[in-house]
């Protein structure tokens, strides 16, 4: 005797239930969640543009995961970072918001790594291929934008000359390879 596997839902199964519901019900379904979490609300307030610092909550979170309390014995979790980043993209994906985000990124592993001692090789890859990343996003943008952002980077650079596994040697290929040194 086989078993029957359960189908997953998937989008086209919800889009034809949200299909019958009318405006007052689809707002309300927006109402429960943006409660219900406050993903979804730093989500909301990206995509509508809606408050000062819509790039605040993706940055705490970044920072969190990069640049932990290790006094309060906070982990670390890169994928958690990027996660951030990815949300961000899916929220509104401006390409400045995308180059601040990783850039900010680069910053609190530079932070995290300027007080504390990592022997941590996936940190050290994930730091660099998010370094790799924010050079990409900055060289997309306009000629006038890219100059805080490639200096913010370049002090990263500088402080990863320090650190083990090559990764300001990295760094400096990439930084050549962009065409930004």
């Amino acid at each position: 005797m086989t078993k029957q596997r359960k189908k997953k839902p998937v989008w086209s199964d919800l889009k034809r239930y949200l299909a019958n519901l009318d405006r007052p019900a689809l707002l309300g379904l927006i109402q429960d969640l943006y409660s219900a979490n406050k993903n979804n609300q730093a989500f909301l307030h990206a995509r509508f543009s809606i408050g000062e610092d819509v790039l605040g909550p993706y940055k705490a979170t970044i920072d969190r995961w990069v640049c932990p309390d290790v006094m309060n014995n906070q982990d670390i979790s890169t994928s958690k970072a990027k996660k951030a980043i990815s949300d961000y993209k899916k929220a509104i994906g401006r390409l400045e918001g995308i180059a601040e985000l990783s850039v900010f990124y680069c910053e609190s592993c530079a932070t995290f790594l300027g007080f504390c001692c990592v022997d941590y090789e996936e940190y050290f890859n994930a730091l660099v291929s998010m370094f790799e990343q924010a050079l990409k996003a900055i060289v997309a943008l306009e000629q006038g934008q890219q100059v805080i952002f490639i200096e913010r980077l370049e002090r990263v650079w500088k402080k990863g000359q320090n650190w083990g596994w090559g990764v300001g040697d990295d760094m400096g290929d990439l930084m050549a390879e962009y065409g930004i040194c």
